[in-house]
C-alpha cells in the first residue's frame, strides 16, 4: 500500500534517476520513525506467524487503544498485515515487501554515491566526506 506520490509543486523525489516516492513513501518513514512502532515491529518480527493485538500490547508501555493506532499506522504503510481469525486479530510483518522496499532504497542511495558531482550538479556542490567507522586507538596504560 505504498503511495505513489509526486507533488506537482515539488516534483518527483529523485535520487540517481530513481523516483524515491515509487520506492518508499513518506508514510513508511513515518511508520518506522516512532520508538513504540519500532518496538511493535521488533516484537512482531520475533513472533513466528504473527501475534494477537492483545499480545502485541505487552511490548509497549502504552494502552491497548494506542497500540491499535500504532498497528494501524504500520498496516496503512504496508509494513505489517492484520488478519481476523474468529474473534481475534493477528498481525505479522510483511517481511518480503519490507525487505524489498528497503533494498530498493539502499540500492538507489548506493547508486547516487557512484555519480560524480560533475555529472549530477555540474560540479557546483562539494561532496561531503564519506563517514567511516572511527579508528580504535590502543588503550593507554596508566603509569603510577
Amino acid at each position: 500500500m505504498m503511495a505513489n506520490r509526486s507533488d506537482s509543486a515539488t516534483g518527483p523525489m529523485m535520487c540517481c534517476g530513481v523516483d524515491l516516492s515509487e520506492v518508499c513513501s513518506p508514510q513508511t518513514f513515518k511508520a518506522l520513525g516512532d520508538a513504540n512502532r519500532l518496538s511493535i515491529l521488533s516484537f512482531l518480527a520475533a513472533t513466528p506467524g504473527g501475534a494477537r493485538v492483545g499480545d502485541v500490547a505487552s511490548c509497549c508501555p502504552v494502552d491497548l487503544s494506542v497500540v491499535s493506532r500504532h498497528l494501524a499506522v504500520l498496516r496503512d504503510a504496508g509494513v505489517i498485515e492484520c488478519v481476523k481469525r474468529g474473534r481475534e486479530v493477528f498481525c505479522s510483518v510483511r517481511v518480503p515487501q519490507l525487505v524489498a522496499m528497503l533494498r530498493q532504497l539502499a540500492d538507489a542511495l548506493e547508486a547516487s554515491e557512484t555519480v560524480a558531482p560533475a555529472e549530477s550538479d555540474g560540479g557546483r556542490a562539494e561532496r561531503a566526506p564519506h563517514v567511516s567507522e572511527p579508528s580504535r586507538a590502543e588503550p593507554r596504560s596508566e603509569q603510577p
